[in-house]
């Protein structure tokens, strides 16, 4: 039985990494479902260029979202009937060879240390029963990623951090939901683009061709109507999906 999909008119929602990409793609689905979208995101520059687009229930945080401190503020601050976890590091592209701890670990100070945070913070700070938190993981979190150093186990720490979230919401009766995205590799981004060239230069193949083997491919406009069905539909009820050009796949 198909339920009525949740009204976010007149709510607020807070999206990291807003600025472009993914993120900004995701301000304005959720800006078109009638919420308020808090950006966050460390250039302002590129914020303002949202907020142009978007107009004035757009609002741009210039902020590194995996401060500890702004997660706490921002939730404290707004209590988001939406928050989407989708801020995230460039990974360093090479053989684990050539890697050292510190390109390694880059996804993990950034994209894992911001899911840590929210969720945390978001637990804590008790948001409204309802809210829903959707955190941005990344297929390569199920087939890893060798070129793109801790990048595919960050990732996978990201949706187990998820997981872990969304049980201790339901044991303690919240009312909180936590959901991963685990969108898959597409060239329609900047970070996308690097991991495409990269694994076809590994294969010796032409992007296009690595690309052909991709279609249907995801599309940030894609992922924003994603990110805004999983928020105002209460029949996607899974804790994980898998996001490819064909849309949104549950996932054990």
């Amino acid at each position: 039985m198909t339920t009525s999909p949740i009204d976010l008119t007149g709510t607020t929602a807070i999206v990291t990494g807003a600025g472009r990409g993914f993120g900004r793609a995701i301000a304005g689905a959720l800006r078109a479902t009638g919420a308020t979208v808090v950006g966050v995101a460390r250039t302002g520059s590129e914020l303002e260029e949202v907020r142009s687009e978007l107009g004035a229930g757009f609002v741009p945080v210039e902020a590194d979202a995996s401060d500890e401190a702004v997660a706490t503020e921002l939730l404290e601050r707004y209590r988001p009937r939406t928050t989407v976890l989708n801020a995230g590091a460039a990974p360093p592209m090479g053989p684990l060879s050539r890697q050292t701890w510190e390109s390694f670990s880059r996804n993990w100070e950034v994209d894992t240390r911001q899911a840590f945070h929210w969720s945390q913070a978001a637990l804590r700070i008790g948001l409204p029963a309802g809210s829903t938190v959707i955190t941005m993981s990344s297929g390569a979190a199920l087939r890893g990623s060798p070129l793109s150093g801790g990048y595919a186990g960050a990732k996978a720490a990201v949706r187990f951090i998820t997981a872990y979230a969304g049980q201790e919401s339901r044991d303690a009766g919240l009312g909180v939901r936590f959901v991963a995205v685990l969108p898959q590799l597409t060239p329609e981004t900047a970070l996308g683009e690097l991991g495409v060239r990269a694994y076809a230069e590994q294969q010796g193949i032409d992007v296009a061709d690595f690309v052909e083997a991709l279609r249907p491919v995801l599309t940030p406009v894609q992922v924003g109507q994603a990110v805004a069905l999983l928020s105002t539909s209460p029949d996607h009820s899974e804790s994980a999906y898998l996001l490819t050009g064909n849309g949104l796949k549950p996932l054990p």
